[in-house]
Parts: structure tokens; sequence; C-alpha cells
């Protein structure tokens, strides 16, 4: 694995030290300082990151590797780590020196008796010249968006200085809960759900506060999520893709709330429990989703910043959608490097399916196709139609037990209400039978529950050619 950048190192640092938080049983602190130390120039900024996880191995270390292009003079490949699980007598000390396009040199320094205290974790030390504003930045992005997570165990410690200014000091600490309470024991999925809906509620942009203008309660957002998995056979391993899309509406009025990306839709990616890059197969994945189906038109995607955006040519006025994206292996231990391929890609398509399934579900008249969307609009005009045939009618038997299957009172009934109870029962159709998938034998649903007996004796006397279908009026 190369880094292009000791930014980017810093990260896979800090995302193998959460994994060992995470695996842990019991409450756990990553922390990482940034200290610049000397007032004199040229000064180094030194990179602190421990943990009080289950303790680091050699071997998270021995596929870390620098590019032919890595420029020296901003770090000398040389990392600092202290290491020990609980069950350990002794710390661990070791020096490791990354190569360009070679295998690190490891080096055993001698190790610190734990004098019979029994705790565990490990530290990982670096010095470089980069920017400790820049740096600072990248990293409170990169924590935030870890927090989508929601690992309910792990608390986070950011802490900078720059010692020759005084009054330079910033410390920040990010706790899992957020703004809410979290599950007590949730899933993965659930509290992945949980992570994005906070991350909504700030906008992605200005990730301190919750913006209560545009959203005074978390009830306004409409959330779909899924999971597809597959096992790798010829390695035993179980490939997890999960999906959480949510919909919001933001009123353009309000211009202080105006998102960075505008209509556009931020796919986040996180790859065995760490924000990453989003890989070129998710980006294939979510070109080729069936968006139509569900009423959507994809304009462009485009990969930006490390995440997709999605430009929609038909998104309805302040309507805006959230997408993350989470692979990983479902097994014990730190996840090893591994390639994403085919397999992902269809599950990354999959999971995307059964989200926006889920959204759908649980939200009537949401993401109908256009097909659907076509055939509801003729739904006013046919109530209007069939109500005054029925209120029109002379025969009082008749409009009696149309009142009746309608579930109308006599003092209810009146051209608004029929017309109304009509249209509802049309929609209702149309958006059942725009859930199926597009090729089944399942019969249609009826408007009304006793053309089930009707349609039975069309049958018997050979006129199903004659039925007419809700959606196919």
């Amino acid at each position: 694995m190369e880094f292009s950048s000791v930014q980017n190192l810093c990260l896979h640092l800090i995302s193998s030290a959460y994994q060992r938080c995470r695996l842990s049983e019991h409450i756990c602190r990553l922390s990482i300082i940034l200290a610049r130390s000397s007032p004199l120039p040229p000064s180094s900024l030194r990179i602190s990151i421990s943990d009080t996880g289950i303790g680091s191995c050699l071997e998270e270390y021995q596929h870390l590797k620098l590019p032919s292009t890595f420029v020296a003079d901003n770090w000398d490949g040389l990392l600092s780590i202290k290491t020990t699980s609980i069950s350990d007598s002794e710390i661990h000390n070791y020096q490791i020196i990354l190569k360009e396009n070679g295998s690190p040199r490891i080096t055993k320094l001698p190790s610190n008796p734990k004098k019979g205290a029994i705790f565990s974790g490990s530290e990982v030390c670096l010095c470089s010249f980069i920017s400790l504003d820049l740096l600072l930045a990248e990293l409170h992005s990169f924590l935030q968006k870890m927090l989508i997570l929601r690992i309910p165990n792990v608390a986070i410690q950011l802490v900078a200085e720059d010692y020759a200014v005084p009054g330079s000091q910033y410390e920040k600490v990010f706790l899992a809960h957020g703004c809410t309470q979290l599950p007590i024991s949730g899933s993965n999925l659930e509290l992945f759900k949980s992570g994005l809906k906070d991350y909504v509620l700030k906008h992605g942009n200005n990730l301190s506060n919750m913006c209560n203008s545009c959203f005074p309660s978390r009830e306004q957002l409409k959330v779909g999520s899924g999971v597809a998995c597959c096992t790798e056979n010829h390695q035993h391993i179980e490939l997890v893709v999960e999906a959480v899309i949510v919909m919001s509406n933001i009123s353009r009025e309000n211009a202080a709330c105006v998102r960075e990306y505008g209509d556009k839709t931020e796919v986040l990616f996180f790859k065995d429990f760490s924000p990453c890059t989003i890989s070129r197969s998710c980006m294939k994945a979510l070109k080729s989703t069936d968006w139509k189906r569900y009423g959507l038109s994809l304009r462009s995607i485009i990969q930006q910043d490390g995440f997709a955006l999605l430009e929609w040519e038909n998104l309805p006025t302040n309507t805006h959608i959230d997408i993350v994206l989470h692979s990983y292996q479902k097994q014990t231990g730190i996840p090893a490097p591994r390639k994403t391929s085919k397999l992902d890609r269809n599950l990354v398509k999959k999971a995307v399916k059964i989200s926006l399934d889920d959204l759908r579900e649980r939200n009537s008249g949401l993401f109908l196709s256009s097909r659907a969307i076509q055939i509801r609009s003729y739904a006013p005009d046919l109530a209007k139609t069939i109500a005054g045939l029925i209120l029109s009618s002379s025969d009082l038997d008749f409009q009696g037990e149309c009142f009746s299957l309608l579930g109308l009172q006599s003092q209810e009934v009146g051209t608004e209400n029929v017309e109304n109870c009509i249209k509802e029962r049309i929609v209702s159709v149309i958006e059942t039978n725009d859930k199926k998938p597009h090729k089944t034998n399942e019969v249609e649903p009826f408007l009304f529950e006793d053309d089930r007996v009707h349609g039975v004796e069309f049958q018997e006397n050979n006129y199903e050619d004659a039925r007419v279908y809700p959606m196919d009026i």
C-alpha cells in the first residue's frame, strides 16, 4: 500500500488505531497530538497517534511503502512504534523505516516492563515538515466523517499546538453519540443510519452544529437502507456492502443554509470501517443503477475530493439526497488490504437498490418511475369522470353499492369526497404496481375488493383481454 503524502499516511494510521479500538470490548480513547516545538525554521511537526485498543502487530506495517515520487524533504520515512496487548508483560518498541518501492525495514528496540500494570494500546510517532494548519483541517474533516460509522465505544481526541505561537492550542473531542442517543444494541446499519442523519442535519459543511433553521426535527428526514452480502468461496470471507440514503428538503430561500455542492448528491464511501476514496467499482455501480426505475434521471457523475457527486435532471425543488456506502469484510481481526472487484460492484448496486426500495416502501408516493408518474397524472380526470357517472345515475341501489365500496357514509356523499376517494384508490394501485419487479406474473391489484369476483367471471367467459388494468389506463 503506497502513500503519496504524509497526510494520507496519517489518515491510514488513524484508521488502523480506530479498528483496534473498535475490536476492543472496552471504552477506548484515540488521541492525535500535533506539536511544533521549535520557533526557528525549519521546524518539524511531531505527530503522535495513540489508542487504548487491542494492541497492534507488525503485520499491519509490513505492507506500507512509499512511491518513487515521494518528496523526501517532508519526511524521512521513520516511524516509532510502541505497543502492548492486555496479556503482555512488556511494552514492545519498534523502529520502522519505509522505503521507496521496497519493503519496510523493521528494527526491534529494547522493551519496557509494565511492572504488573494491566492495559493495552499502541502509539505511532513521526516527524515531518508539513503545515500544521493544513494537516489539522484535513484531520478535522476526516474525523467528522468517521463519526458517521457511530462506533459507540470510541472517543477521539484531537490536539494541536504550535509552541512558538502563544495561545495557539486547539483541542476537540469527537464522540460517537453526536446529537442523539445511540441504540443500546444497535446493529452496524442502525448506527450507520443514525450517523448519516446527524451528518445531513449539519449539512455536511458546517459539521460542528446542527441547523435548527432547516431541520427543527430529525423526523423530517426520509431514510432508506439496505445490505448486500456474499461469500468469497476461495477465501471463506463474507463481503458486506451497506447503503444508506437520506432525503431532505431545504428551502432555497434560506441562503445561509445553501450546501457547498448545491443540489448534487454527495456519495461518501467507507471501506472496512474507515472513510476512503470512492473506488472505481463503486463509480461503475452508481452509473449502472437503474435510477429511472425510481423516477430519477442521472445527468452526470464525477469523482471529487475522494467522493462521488451525482447531478440529477429532474430532482424536485428544495429536495436533496445524500448517500453513504460501506464495504467491509465480515471477519475477526483488522481487515487485510484488499482490492475491489466485480463482486464489490455488484454488491454496491444491489445494496443501493434495496435502499431505494426501502425508502419508497416507507414513504408513499416517493420514487415512482417515470411511467407511473405519467399514469398518475391522469388520476384526477379519471376520478372526476367515474364520480360523475356514479353521481348522475338515477339508480339509487347502484349509487348505494358504489358508496359502500368506496367506504363512504351517506352523510359523506358529495362530489368532492367521491372524487378524492376514487383518486386515492387509483393512485394507491398505481404506486403498488410500480413497486413490483418489471417482469412479474402476479395479477395486478383491484380498485375494489369485489372486483376479484368479477375478474374470475371474466376469465370463465374468455373475456380476459377485455379487462382494464389500472396501470394500462
